[in-house]
C-alpha cells in the first residue's frame, strides 16, 4: 500500500530549452531583499547580509498556468525574477568557482499572500504561510548555461494586463548570483535540481482574479501566468 501511494506523486519539473528532457525540482531557495528599491520599499537597509527563505518543490508551475487566487489572504503580489537552476553538488563554494554549479536559467515569479508575510515579520515569526504555498513559483523554460553563457545583466521587466509594473536590470542586483551561491552553499550542500530565486526589483503590487501576469528577462523565454 505504501508503494502504491508513492508512485501516486510526480516529481515537479520545467522545461529545458532545446531538448526533450526536464529539469527535476529538488529544493527551491529564495533570497530575500536583493535589489535597493525594493529594499526601500519594504522599509530594509542596504546591503545587509543576504537570507533565504524557502518553498517546496511542489510550489512549481510553469509557463501558462493558470494560478488559483489561494485561501486566506486580499493582498496576493508578484515578484518578478531570475531563477538559478543549479546543476552539480557543491558546499562552502566560493564565489570565483560558483559558475561551475549553474546549470541553467529561468524566469520566476516569487508570488506571496503579502498580508500574511506582513503580519509573520511584524510578529518575528517565520514566512511561511506568506510565501510558501501551492503554485507560488511559477518558472519558465531553463536556458543551460552553456547556450546563453552566465546572466549577470539584462533587463527583467513586468506586466499586469499589459501595463508594466517592474522594471530593473539585473546588474542591481546588491548580491549577485555568485554571491549568493557562496553565502548559500555555506549552510546548505547545493545539488543537482535546486532552484534559486535570487530576488525582485522595486514595483511589486496586488493582483485579482482574471489578471495576466507576463515576466521577461533578456535572452530567456519569457514566463506568463493568468489568476483566476
Amino acid at each position: 500500500m505504501a508503494l502504491e501511494l508513492l508512485d501516486t506523486f510526480a516529481v515537479p519539473s520545467v522545461p529545458i530549452a532545446g531538448i526533450e528532457e526536464r529539469f527535476p525540482v529538488r529544493r527551491i531557495f529564495c533570497v530575500g531583499r536583493n535589489y535597493a528599491d525594493h529594499v526601500a520599499e519594504m522599509g530594509g537597509s542596504m546591503r545587509e547580509p543576504p537570507f533565504f527563505f524557502t518553498k517546496f518543490a511542489v510550489a512549481v508551475v510553469q509557463n501558462g498556468a493558470r494560478l488559483q487566487y489561494p485561501s486566506g489572504t486580499a493582498n496576493f503580489h508578484f515578484e518578478g525574477e531570475l531563477v538559478v537552476a543549479i546543476g552539480k553538488e557543491g558546499s562552502h563554494v566560493r564565489a570565483g568557482q560558483a559558475h561551475e554549479l549553474i546549470f541553467g536559467y529561468a524566469v520566476g515569479l516569487d508570488m506571496t499572500r503579502r498580508d500574511l508575510q506582513l503580519a509573520a515579520r511584524d510578529r518575528g515569526r517565520p514566512w511561511d504561510v506568506g510565501k510558501n504555498f501551492e503554485q507560488s513559483a511559477p518558472v519558465g523554460c531553463v536556458h543551460r548555461r552553456s547556450d546563453v553563457g552566465a546572466i549577470e545583466r539584462g533587463v527583467l521587466e513586468l506586466q499586469v494586463n499589459g501595463v508594466v509594473k517592474q522594471r530593473a536590470d539585473l546588474a542591481q542586483m546588491i548580491w549577485n548570483t555568485a554571491e549568493i551561491i557562496e553565502h548559500l552553499s555555506g549552510f546548505y550542500r547545493l545539488t543537482a535540481g535546486d532552484l534559486i530565486f535570487t530576488g525582485t526589483p522595486a514595483g511589486v503590487g496586488s493582483v485579482a482574479s482574471g489578471d495576466r501576469i507576463d515576466v521577461r528577462i533578456d535572452g530567456l523565454s519569457p514566463l506568463s501566468v493568468s489568476v483566476e
